[in-house]
């Protein structure tokens, strides 16, 4: 049976060029980087020409960055040292966020006492520009945290929009870049943003590795305490091989943007146009979304909605109903149920997420079977 994964949204698997590249430092770089020596040297030389690299393709300084172990520990890290250090008394954000965000911003309005307020969701999914707008009118020390790609459903925030109503109101700006860094070119500098969040193995590198953007002089306090690595922000030895694989994830994914881009966005209207043939009222949830992603409610009847997933898995394809930080909740998704319907989140919805090395008869297969439910 030809398996077929079109969860990319989730993980992606990782380049091979990524690999032979990670498989060389473990083989001839295992120096420690803080080490005086020349394996140490030889290993300290390989992360800063990776912190470097990542640093030109987002017209940033190498000192703005910091590896970190995913996005979600530099979410946590930048929202919590925004209220212990920063002195932020109120998060704006919305209710579609990814966990992430939204449990630390939880955790911190029960812990310190911080505002949070939500910035209300239109009815196709997108966020109101002028309700944030209102929001930021109060003077009060504000951060506002916004994911650019949504990762259920794909849809895209105006970051330079929004950096603008910040810069204003004079609030500091956190993004989640997880699901578009790596897909679309991001300038840090013509954006303005203040912090930027990314993971690896979203851009087909390696899991457990990340990074933080962080504006220089934004006065941000180190999380975890220890040595002088990540100067001083983040202690304990990097992982050597896990930089470089990212590193070279995201150079190839800026060097075949383009390309890519192209042909995700067919796969993308090849994958409905499909769908539509065999589910005339297939509805995407969401306007204006990103290219590799598609969320489709299906008109199935709500008994369908429990086995589409297991029924889909045992023909070897991977799909997803939202984020797989929550694969195992038989709860709706927490996006979805921001915008539509009760009626609309009892039908199921599938988010079909795509990578370059789809193809079109991955699609074919995942309409084939669907047709059998």
């Amino acid at each position: 049976m030809r398996k077929v994964y079109l969860d990319n949204a989730a993980t992606t698997p990782i380049h091979p060029e990524v690999i032979t590249a990670m498989m060389n430092v473990l083989q001839n770089d295992f120096g420690n980087p803080s080490s005086t020596h020349s394996f140490g040297r030889s290993a300290k030389t390989l992360l800063e020409s990776s912190r470097k690299s990542i640093a030109k393709l987002l017209n940033a300084q190498a000192s703005e960055i910091i590896f970190t172990s995913s996005a979600t520990e530099a979410t946590n890290w930048i929202l919590t040292s925004a209220v212990k250090d920063l002195g932020i008394k109120r998060i704006i954000t919305t209710k579609i966020e990814h966990h992430a965000t939204l449990h630390t911003v939880e955790h911190l309005a029960k812990e310190f006492g911080i505002q949070v307020e939500y910035i209300t969701i239109l009815p196709n999914g997108n966020i109101d520009y002028h309700d944030l707008a209102d929001k930021l009118h109060l003077e009060v020390p504000t951060l506002v945290s916004l994911i650019h790609v949504n990762n259920e459903i794909g849809t895209i925030l105006d970051i330079k929009r929004v950096s603008e109503l910040c810069k204003y109101a004079k609030a500091l700006f956190h993004c989640d870049t997880v699901q578009s860094i790596g897909k679309t070119n991001l300038d840090v500098q013509e954006l303005g943003i203040d912090f930027l969040v990314a993971s690896a193995h979203k851009f087909h590198g390696p899991k457990g590795i990340g990074f933080a953007f962080i504006k220089k002089n934004s006065m941000l306090q180190p999380m975890i305490f220890g040595g002088e690595q990540e100067k001083g922000m983040r202690a304990g030895t990097e992982a050597v091989h896990q930089v470089v694989g990212m590193a070279k994830a995201f150079e190839l994914a800026c060097a075949n943007l383009e390309n890519d881009t192209n042909y995700i966005s067919d796969l993308k209207n090849y994958c409905f146009s499909e769908l539509r043939k065999v589910f005339p009222e297939v509805k995407i949830n969401g306007e204006n979304t990103f290219y590799n992603l598609l969320n489709v409610q299906l008109p199935l009847s709500e008994e369908k909605t429990s086995m589409l997933l297991f029924t889909l898995d045992m023909k070897g394809i991977a799909v997803s109903r939202g984020s797989a930080c929550q694969s195992g909740s038989i709860k709706p998704s927490h996006v979805l149920s921001e915008f539509l319907s009760p009626e609309e989140t009892k039908k199921p919805s599938l988010r079909i997420s795509l990578s370059h090395f789809n193809t079109k008869e991955d699609i074919d297969l995942l309409v084939e079977a669907l047709k059998t439910v």
